[in-house]
């Protein structure tokens, strides 16, 4: 995932054909329905593509670079526990969910998503559930798990609303939402592609 995604990002913008890949690959929410009829989609890759091929897009070597350092930082820790198998499929349905957040947000935006954050955010939240230090406890009706996944998904979701305001109006405008749809991916679905994987091991 980190070669794919450093070479296709590294090529794109060296070619300065960023904003071409933006409006081709990138996910656009008024593309889902007819939000955004007056787009001529026929030379643009599949709608349902797009959250996988907005990964490989990004707008700058910054915006490459720490996206990289972020998959190295937290993915080599939780490949250990969930197996490559694992780390991929929460890659994938990681870029699904930030999709799906971004779009629930804003179904008629037309500006295109980029990057591999979201999906990445899936990982640091399996990552997060897989290596917290913070042992929590049950509340009430529910487990520790529980209340463990909601108070990182709370941290996560305010640290993203800071960062979305902060650089609204700015040339590289963060996609928040779609930070926490990845993350609340892989806060849910950590344990469960963990037991998957030593299950088969």
């Amino acid at each position: 995932m980190a070669i794919v995604t450093g070479i296709a990002g590294a090529v794109l913008i060296l070619s300065d054909l960023v904003g071409y890949a933006a409006i081709y690959a990138g996910f656009i929410p008024a593309r889902i329905g007819d939000a955004f009829p007056l787009l001529d989609q026929s030379d643009l890759l599949p709608v349902w593509l797009t959250p996988f091929s907005a990964t490989l897009v990004h707008a700058s070597f910054f915006h490459l670079g720490f996206n990289l350092l972020m998959l190295g930082y937290t993915g080599m820790s939780a490949e250990r526990a969930l197996g490559a198998k694992g780390i991929a499929a929460l890659y994938l349905v990681g870029a699904i969910g930030a999709a799906a957040a971004q779009w629930a947000i804003d179904p008629v935006s037309a500006s295109p998503m980029i990057g591999a954050s979201g999906a990445i955010s899936a990982i640091v939240g399996a990552y997060s559930v897989l290596y917290s230090r913070n042992r929590t406890r049950a509340v009430g009706p529910f487990s520790a798990q529980v209340v463990q996944g909601a108070w990182l998904i709370a941290a996560w979701t305010a640290i993203n609303l800071l960062v979305t305001y902060v650089s609204a109006g700015t040339d590289m405008p963060v996609a928040g939402a779609a930070h926490v749809g990845g993350f609340v991916v892989g806060v849910i679905l950590a344990r469960p592609l963990m037991r998957w994987h030593w299950r088969r091991a």
